[in-house]
């Protein structure tokens, strides 16, 4: 046994009724490295980390751990073990300390009873100076922002002497600095010999902080290759089994004629003096850091908040929108950054979903009209190629790609002119990105136009015909697609 190999994954399957989840999965992890896991949806990667954990039981295969064969019956035991998992779903305590989250379960007592606190802080306060994070370990969880959670989460694994780290999806939901911070932290504990298991959809991540990429497809090991020895076309060509043909799809172009415009759009705090012009077949991109305002901005304009001051013109008609529901009458459409919370209802079905935005135009205020509306849903779902063995299946059992074709097909239903996407392929895989950039494409190429927030650099650039940068809620600057660089864009977005 190599002493460098920290873990092992030796021929792994398992098997659901009806699926092999995982078939002949081999890989290990080093100490001191950081293990790249990619494939896209369904691709078994879920699946690896929940047999790591003791969540599942495998079927077939090995495991070992320092070199000692092992077959973990339930998460607690992998803990002991020192396997710790931060989930891209973090469950913290919002109403206790960060300290009595870092140390649940497991608090110093005196007399079997009392928590002694003092000795709570300082332990708490010991593993967070390991990670050279300054946090008071008073501090309620609900005073936290989304990314000192994570790494609040981060100690909790460390807090267990734990040697592998599983990281799932952790960028997901914070901005560039924090993303910074992250990787700081996944640095020092590489010097501190650790292993990390990194999961995520964001290529340039991998090749910034993964030493090697392991990709599963379909269940099956494909490939192990060091970051330093593979691009991102071939990883991609890994990944979906075939020649990744051009990412971006942009075959169109819009006319000059203005559908949108938005004059001197200001809220207090937020953004102020936002001047924009949409036109007929155009993408319309929009980036800038946390903080800059362009979520805040796709907000007020589809009506969920009010601005102080400003007007909006459709199709040289003032119009006043008030509500989300005059958004909608008017012919535009949000799809939200965070469709598990405010885009989907996950405990309803697939139909029940996509019927939500035009129930008034399928119903006679009494009834529904139940054959129309398998039609509309069928048809959004072969649209979409959506994958889903029925129309009742519940959305929470969906793939995060399929949860995003069903908000699209749900929009699409209201027969808008104007799409607006905020981070439109935020934590979805390669294949089905390319399917919503085939969308956008079509879409526009029909005369309808997109506004698109997006935090990823190359689906601005790719996707959009100009690209408007916000920083600090103002409008920084604006350019055509073919002019635009990464360098360009975050050197007005700073």
């Amino acid at each position: 046994m190599n002493e460098q190999i920290l873990l092992e994954v030796k021929g792994v399957s398992k098997n659901f009724p009806g699926v092999r989840a995982l078939d002949n999965v081999t890989f290990n992890l080093k100490k001191g490295t950081v293990h790249a896991l990619c494939g896209e949806n369904g691709a078994g990667k879920s699946t690896l980390m929940h047999v790591l954990m003791g969540v599942y039981r495998k079927d077939e295969g090995d495991i070992f751990l320092k070199g000692q064969p092992v077959n973990f019956a339930s998460p607690r035991q992998a803990l002991q073990h020192g396997i710790a998992i931060v989930e891209q779903e973090l469950s913290p305590i919002p109403d206790m300390t960060i300290a009595e989250n870092l140390f649940l379960g497991r608090e110093p007592v005196r007399q079997k009873v009392f928590v002694k606190y003092s000795e709570l802080n300082k332990r708490a306060t010991r593993i967070l100076q390991e990670l050279n994070v300054n946090l008071d370990p008073t501090r309620k969880m609900r005073t936290l922002s989304l990314a000192e959670t994570q790494l609040v989460e981060i100690a909790k694994a460390l807090s267990y002497h734990s040697d592998v780290i599983i990281m799932d999806e952790p960028t997901s939901a914070i901005g560039d600095k924090e993303v910074e911070q992250l990787f700081a932290v996944i640095t020092r504990l590489k010097r501190q010999g650790k292993g990390i298991i990194y999961v995520s959809h964001r290529l340039e991540e991998i090749f910034t902080i993964a030493d090697e990429v392991t990709v599963l497809r379909d269940g099956k090991y494909i490939a192990t290759k060091a970051t330093q020895a593979i691009d991102r076309s071939q990883l991609i060509s890994l990944m979906i089994g075939r020649k990744m043909e051009e990412e971006f799809v942009k075959d169109n172009i819009p006319t000059d004629e203005a559908l949108l415009v938005v004059k001197d759009f200001t809220k207090a705090g937020q953004f102020r003096n936002i001047h924009l012009t949409l036109r007929k077949g155009e993408v319309l991109g929009i980036f800038g850091l946390m903080g800059s305002g362009r979520s805040e901005f796709l907000h007020t304009l589809f009506g969920v908040s009010q601005p102080d001051q400003g007007q909006i013109f459709l199709e040289n008609t003032s119009i006043r929108i008030a509500r989300p529901s005059d958004a909608i009458k008017h012919g535009i459409a949000y799809v939200t950054e965070d469709r598990k919370e405010t885009g989907l209802v996950l405990t309803s079905s697939v139909k029940e979903n996509i019927s939500l935005t035009c129930l008034k135009r399928l119903s006679n205020l009494v009834f529904i009209n139940g054959k129309q509306e398998q039609r509309d849903v069928m048809q959004m779902v072969e649209m979409f190629r959506v994958k889903t063995p029925s129309l009742q299946q519940l959305v929470v059992n969906l793939s995060g790609g399929n949860q995003q074709k069903v908000v699209l097909g749900k929009w699409l239903l209201t027969r808008p002119k104007i799409l607006l996407f905020d981070e439109p392929t935020r934590g979805i895989d390669v294949g089905a990105k390319r399917e919503i950039y085939n969308f956008i494409s079509d879409y526009t190429n029909r005369g309808s136009a997109v506004i698109m927030v997006s935090s990823e650099l190359p689906e601005i650039i790719g996707m959009s015909d100009r690209i408007l940068v916000f920083r600090r809620g103002e409008l920084a600057g604006e350019m055509k697609r073919e002019e635009a660089t990464q360098e360009k864009i975050m050197h007005l977005a700073v």
